[in-house]
């Protein structure tokens, strides 16, 4: 009796259960049915930045490491001895081909040349007198008053007169010029340095520096093309002059230029690089010798290049790519061939045509095959 109890007890349970579900199918479907089935979210598409490729006549330079170097230096030193007397320009002057940069004591030039003046003055006082002496001689020669002796004699007092006059008047000369070397002047328009010599000093002709000068404006560039580039260099000559582009430390334009003007007559074995230079214009004194600078030279033109933002590039094992725009707006990747650079683009060689639509964005988001947004870019600077 007791396990008949427990057997429908059993299959009561078991029967609610099964009620139980079918209630709840029932009302899920009842559900269903009035709500619809919920649409599986659209794909997420990648919105990316697009560029044309650039088309452009590319300038085509040689840059090289390069030293500036002036055209003139010298050392300034006395033609004349003497106590230093005054410092006309103060170290580091910008002084112009004239200027007075030294004096030298001149009180004893001065009297020298104020003594040979008077000399010339005796002399010629003593040529005058020969002269006339002459003269009234002939007049006493001819009437044979005056022997031939003594002709001849004011003859010779006449030369000798002449001779001394010449002396003095070569002294006056010598007077003037060490008069005039006391006065140290500027041989070049340039810049003085620093000054080796205190007011009060004396000086000799044998050596006693008391300054360097040396001409900025224009300037010496000097670079070492190697021999492979020196065949682009002497097709460019052949073409007229070579423009020279320098770039300071630090800068991406040029400030400065100017013109090839020397390239040497002979190939260093050792290094393979030849010594060549450009001369350029520096008013304002910009460059200044020993300084270490950059170089361009501009060796022809290079029409019909395509040129892509240098951000949209991308790097594999293969080699440099870009990714474009391929057909049903899905990233086509593509292996290039680079050149040479102009700001901002870069020119491509090989791999892309005028056509493409370069990716220039969400780059690590990215890869071939995958969908894209296109979102049109200006054109880049050209």
């Amino acid at each position: 009796m007791r396990r008949w109890k427990i057997a429908l007890g059993t299959a009561v349970a078991l029967g609610a259960i099964s009620v139980a579900s079918v209630h709840f199918l029932d009302m899920g479907n009842l559900s269903g049915g009035a709500a619809g089935a919920a649409p599986a979210p659209a794909a997420f598409v990648m919105p990316v930045p697009v560029v044309n490729v650039v088309k452009k006549t590319l300038p085509i330079y040689l840059d090289y490491a390069a030293r500036v170097e002036s055209i003139r230096s010298i050392t300034l030193q006395a033609r004349v001895p003497g106590y230093l007397q005054d410092q006309t320009a103060a170290d580091g002057s910008d002084v112009k081909q004239g200027d007075m940069l030294y004096r030298i004591a001149p009180d004893d030039y001065q009297a020298a040349l104020e003594q040979a003046k008077a000399q010339v003055q005796r002399d010629s006082a003593t040529l005058d007198y020969a002269k006339s002496n002459l003269g009234r001689g002939t007049d006493l020669a001819k009437a044979g008053y005056l022997d031939k002796d003594s002709f001849d004699q004011r003859t010779s007092n006449l030369r000798t007169a002449q001779a001394a006059l010449a002396v003095d008047q070569a002294s006056v000369r010598t007077a003037e010029l060490n008069l005039g070397y006391a006065e140290i002047k500027a041989p070049f328009s340039g810049r003085i340095g620093r000054n080796q010599a205190s007011v009060g000093t004396l000086v000799s002709v044998a050596g006693t520096v008391l300054n360097t000068l040396v001409q900025l404006d224009p300037i010496y560039v000097t670079f070492n093309p190697s021999e492979s580039d020196l065949v682009q260099i002497e097709q460019a000559k052949a073409n007229g002059p070579i423009a020279v582009d320098v770039l300071l430390p630090g800068e991406t334009q040029p400030s400065q230029k100017g013109e090839l003007t020397f390239i040497d007559n002979t190939i260093d074995h050792s290094t393979g690089t030849i010594t060549a230079r450009a001369t350029i214009g520096n008013a304002k004194f910009t460059l200044l010798p020993g300084q270490y600078v950059r170089v361009r030279l501009h060796v022809k033109e290079q029409p019909n290049t395509l040129m892509v933002p240098q951000v949209a590039l991308g790097s594999s094992q293969l080699g440099k790519y870009l990714y474009v725009i391929g057909k049903g707006n899905t990233v086509d990747q593509k292996l290039v061939s680079l050149g040479p650079t102009d700001g901002d683009l870069i020119s491509v060689t090989s791999g892309i045509s005028e056509t493409d639509q370069v990716i220039t964005g969400n780059l690590q988001k990215i890869g071939p095959g995958m969908p894209v947004s296109p979102l049109p870019q200006p054109k880049p600077a050209s």
